[in-house]
């Protein structure tokens, strides 16, 4: 097993689901009743995720004149749903979990219907294979949602309920931890991608860039034109513009079997952990208010 190998499948899965569980002694049931009760944001993030992230993704393509391969790696990428990586952003951030976690775990869902429809339309329109059938790996893919994000996050609820004052007391050094935790794999994304990391930035840098700003901007704009608060606008902008990079390398490497569309998605990868990182910076040092 290679190094970029036990980081995506052993570090990288257990860090998440340990900071998950971290996150789920801040979460109470009714945090995800107000998510219900109120679907506005839900709709709003699902729209942006699911629909104007693709959209994005395939006009970028073409306005930087990418090569095929280069293109359909890109929309491989704006296909993905948000990966657990943005529930960590979004605590850090001190955004709206509930909102957050709901987010990723229903456009994942979804994403098995959508992905192979969005990529076979991307690979007839640059020119790629076109006889290629993409069938996403739907059980692996709820497993993940479920080890990963659901059980950690319902076990730290369960704490929280039972243990009030212990999950109140861990609240800020979990958060430190998930600051710590992203950190370290940041870095560790960077060692598994040294080799491609010039090749990656000088070919698709500038557009992977703009992929990331864009669809961050578009979803804090979004949440404010239809008067979301602030931790709703927080988590909103956060799932628009963190993807599931790990999905992305599946259906690149393990289904398309090219490993060279796998470029756009590995510098995306390092784009949005500086972004997300300057966001954690900036807003985890604001004070929380009741009501934002």
């Amino acid at each position: 097993m290679t190094t970029a190998e036990i980081i995506s499948k052993i570090f990288l899965p257990l860090s998440l689901a340990i900071i998950m569980f971290g996150m789920g002694m801040t979460l109470i049931p009714a945090d995800f009743k107000r998510v219900v009760k109120y679907p506005k944001a839900v709709l709003i993030g699902l729209s942006n995720q699911l629909i104007f992230l693709p959209i994005i993704g395939f006009l970028l393509a073409i306005a930087f004149n990418l090569n095929p391969t280069m293109a359909v790696g890109l929309m491989i990428l704006a296909t993905c749903p948000g990966g657990p990586t943005s529930n960590l952003i979004t605590q850090v951030c001190k955004g709206n979990i509930a909102l957050s976690v709901t987010l990723t775990a229903i456009s994942s869902i979804v994403s098995i219907l959508t992905i192979p429809f969005i990529l076979s339309y991307a690979l007839a329109y640059f020119g790629s294979e076109t006889n290629i059938t993409i069938q996403l790996p739907i059980l692996d893919t709820i497993l993940q949602i479920m080890v990963i994000t659901v059980i950690p996050i319902s076990l730290g609820m369960i704490i929280r309920k039972h243990k009030t004052n212990f999950a109140k007391r861990m609240e800020k050094p979990m958060r430190l931890a998930s600051t710590i935790i992203f950190i370290i794999v940041f870095i560790a994304v960077l060692a598994a991608n040294y080799n491609m990391i010039g090749t990656g930035m000088k070919e698709v840098g500038l557009v992977a860039l703009c992929l990331n700003i864009f669809t961050m901007t578009l979803g804090f704009l979004t949440a404010k034109l239809f008067k979301l608060d602030l931790k709703n606008a927080i988590s909103i902008t956060i799932e628009s513009g963190i993807q599931n990079g790990t999905l992305a390398f599946v259906i690149a490497t393990t289904i398309l079997n090219n490993v060279e569309m796998g470029l756009p998605i590995g510098v995306y990868s390092i784009w949005m952990f500086i972004t997300g990182g300057i966001l954690m910076w900036k807003l985890g040092k604001r004070k929380e208010l009741g009501s934002e």
